[in-house]
């Protein structure tokens, strides 16, 4: 029986070759013994051409068979399978159509045999002898026709072999691809397929082959001339710097390190001279780079540029575009930071919020404006990284933002400001008017920022000053209660009460009346002003006697002045009960405005000169009189020398700043259960101070012996005239007892204060100048 051909599985090995001459399928079978007609030897390869049917509706190597021309010693005959296109086989010719390219090649493995047949094989009509044995030169030729197609099948057509074949064969067969359609214009055969048209059909393919063969040549040239580009840029541009690289605005790709360096230093070179300029927010300003010690590292900035790049696409790209590379800035640290200290300066400042202000009576509007701080190290980084550009750098600032808008500035403008001083705004009084002018208006008007927005305010003290001269008849100064002293005697000088303008009730409609532009007027608000101290409170202060007084004298004539410039303003003080007299407080700054002059005062143990010198005596004689009138003690100091003329461990000295100040005071507190009223009283060559109330107290005072006694020490005083020499005094501790006997209850209190001098040195004055 016939051996059926065995096809190969899901699992074995198929490869496909597509054969140079035209497409089509190749199944390796295996070989079959011939028949009895055959004349082929039974060492060969049968090769079977089976006609393909595809999409074209037509069927190759229908009929016709050639012999390959091999040697029948076991060689084989690949040029039969179509691998060299018209060598060894001739297809038909009746037709010459083309194959079509749905063919594939399958191979189908058989027992390998020592001599191989081909044999072109065509569908059997009713003939047997359609095998074309190649290798034996005189093997006969028989055409055959192929079988009808049925539904695309894909048929093989073998003719049978005994089956005592003596050894199997390898049988390679062309089948058509399952789904192949027929090439139009081919001759149909005789079961209706179409014939293949012999030779043409091989040309054919070898052009069609030849075609798509060429773009892959063409593309394979490409490569190999664009590789060999690549090699002879890798080698020609190693060492260089990158293509496309850009240093602080200067084109250095492509060229060499030692070139490269040279181009940047000729062109960066003048720019290390010049000032740096920069912007900061909206500060525009400039810095030499010189005293910010700043300067290139050239070999560094070209290490940072780095190499040309391998990549071949890096290297294309590079061709058209640019890479900036920064530059390596050396610094010196202290002088950097002082430039930047220096770029702070003037870069921060604090937010300015918008407002109003008037020039005159012409309102303007001041912008609102954020405030700004430089980024230090922000700001460093910038200047280290592109001072060398030659471009205008941007340093970084933090801002702090306003609360007014420009917008509410503009508003308030608008509604509130020009309307304010478009007219004069009349003030009312009674039996008196006062007006008030626009420069006036724009001198007490002012503009507050608050919760974001813009606030008019009223100076209403500087609104007064506007008309109170011309409303100065329709108010009333008023007058405390005094104590006076008319021969020898207190008496009451009656008070009287007085009349003001209240200014706050006054003006309280004024900022509607200013946004008005006709009837702009308002009326004035009085009140009753009562004196702080009635006719009626200063009789019932009990002020009928003297209850404490003293005397010092001995004063120069300068300090003179200043006792009795002192004297006339203390003199008729009242002390009510249980309040405290100072006499800083009392006076005010004592300086040469309200009176005083230049007098002698003693500082440091020697002689000087001050305004207002000689008041201590004054201070010591009102601190006395308190002593004896019981008042208590609330604050006093003596001095630091013991003066002759005071009593030891009993005086009190005072001063005062320039600016009158106060710094060392006397004070006393009124613990009686009546007032108190002082009076002084000045001569040429004394000051005496009586306290004038109900006395309570009879009050005496012992003083101990001085204790710890220092002998002076001398000085050299001053070059020249001014040099004044004296004895100097020795310092000692002293302690003084005050003793209060209550005249109603006869109860007697003591009180103790020990006081310390220090020693006066001797001065001792050089030769005069002749």
């Amino acid at each position: 029986m016939p051996q059926e051909p065995r096809w190969p599985g899901p699992s074995e090995s198929q490869p496909n070759e597509w054969p140079e001459s035209h497409t089509e399928q190749t199944d390796i079978l295996p070989a079959v013994p011939p028949s009895d007609t055959e004349s082929a030897e039974s060492a060969t390869e049968s090769t079977q051409l089976i006609p393909e049917i595809g999409d074209s509706g037509r069927a190759d190597a229908s009929g016709g068979s050639v012999a390959a021309g091999a040697s029948g010693t076991g060689d084989t005959a690949d040029s039969a399978t179509g691998e060299e296109a018209g060598e060894a086989t001739a297809w038909p010719t009746d037709t010459g159509a083309e194959p079509t390219t749905a063919e594939t090649t399958q191979y189908i493995a058989w027992p390998e045999t020592d001599a191989e047949t081909t044999q072109v094989a065509g569908p059997a009509a009713g003939s047997g002898d359609d095998t074309v044995v190649t290798g034996v030169a005189d093997a006969p030729t028989s055409p055959a026709s192929p079988p009808p197609d049925t539904s695309g099948e894909t048929t093989q057509y073998i003719p049978a072999v005994p089956a005592d074949d003596p050894a199997p064969r390898h049988l390679t067969a062309a089948m058509p691809a399952q789904g192949a359609a027929p090439t139009a214009g081919a001759a149909p055969g005789p079961d209706g397929g179409a014939d293949d048209g012999g030779n043409g059909g091989s040309r054919d393919r070898a052009a069609a082959l030849g075609k798509a063969r060429k773009p892959l040549l063409i593309a394979a040239a490409v490569v190999g001339v664009l590789a060999l580009v690549y090699v002879v840029d890798v080698f020609a541009t190693s060492g260089d710097v990158p293509r496309g690289t850009v240093v602080a605005g200067v084109e250095v790709g492509g060229m060499s390190r030692a070139d490269a360096e040279d181009k940047l230093r000729s062109e960066l070179e003048p720019r290390m001279t010049q000032p740096v300029q920069y912007r900061a927010g909206d500060v525009d300003s400039e810095f030499d780079p010189r005293q910010a010690g700043l300067r290139l590292n050239w070999q560094e900035t070209l290490d940072r540029a780095g190499d040309q790049p391998l990549n071949p696409f890096s290297r294309i790209a590079s061709l058209f575009s640019e890479r900036e590379v920064d530059v390596v800035t050396e610094t010196e640290p202290n002088q950097l930071e002082n430039a930047l200290v220096s770029v702070q300066e003037t870069v921060d400042r604090e937010p300015v919020e918008g407002t109003i202000r008037f020039e005159d009576a012409t309102p303007e509007a001041v912008e609102p404006k954020n405030g700004q701080k430089l980024d230090v190290a922000g700001a460093e980084n910038v200047i280290t990284r592109d001072w060398a550009d030659g471009k205008r750098i941007t340093l970084p600032v933090d801002s702090t933002p306003v609360s007014v808008s420009s917008e509410d500035v503009q508003a308030m403008l608008r509604d509130v400001a020009e309307p304010a001083v478009s007219a004069p705004v009349v003030v009312r009084g009674e039996g008196a008017d006062g007006i008030l002018e626009p420069e006036e208006i724009a001198a007490a008007l002012s503009f507050t920022p608050e919760n974001g927005k813009l606030t008019p305010k009223i100076d209403r003290k500087k609104m007064a000053e506007g008309v109170q001269e011309e409303l100065s008849d329709t108010v009333q100064k008023g007058r405390d209660a005094e104590i006076v002293f008319e021969g020898g005697k207190p008496t009451v000088k009656p008070s009287k009460d007085g009349k003001r303008i209240k200014w706050k009730e006054t003006f309280q409609p004024l900022m509607d009346v200013l946004q008005r532009d006709e009837q702009r007027e308002i009326e004035a608000a009085y009140e009753k002003k009562e004196p702080e101290t009635t006719t009626k409170e200063a009789k019932q202060l009990g002020v009928k006697e003297v209850i404490g007084e003293f005397t010092t004298g001995g004063f120069a004539p300068d300090s003179g002045v200043n006792i009795r410039r002192v004297a006339e303003e203390v003199n008729g003080a009242i002390v009510k009960p249980g309040e405290t007299f100072s006499l800083n407080q009392h006076t005010g700054p004592r300086t040469k405005a309200q009176g005083y002059v230049e007098a002698g005062i003693i500082e440091d143990g020697a002689p000087g000169k001050a305004v207002g010198g000689g008041i201590s005596q004054f201070a010591t004689t009102l601190y006395n009189a308190s002593y004896f009138a019981g008042m208590t003690d609330a604050g006093h100091q003596e001095h630091s020398y013991y003066i002759s003329r005071y009593p030891e461990g009993r005086e009190a000295t005072v001063f005062q700043t320039p600016d009158g100040a106060s710094v060392i005071d006397l004070a006393f507190t009124n613990n009686l259960p009546n007032g108190v009223a002082i009076q002084t009283i000045w001569t040429p060559n004394d000051i005496t101070i009586k306290l004038w109330g109900t006395k309570k107290y009879d009050v005496q005072s012992r003083t101990g012996d001085r204790t710890d006694v220092v002998k002076p020490k001398e000085k050299k005083g001053p070059e020249g005239e001014e040099c004044s020499p004296s004895n100097g005094a020795p310092g000692f501790t002293v302690t003084d007892t005050r003793i209060l006997r209550d005249l109603q209850s006869g109860a007697v209190n003591e009180e103790t204060r020990t006081v310390k001098y220090n020693p006066q040195p001797k001065i001792v004055c050089g030769k005069k100048r002749p």
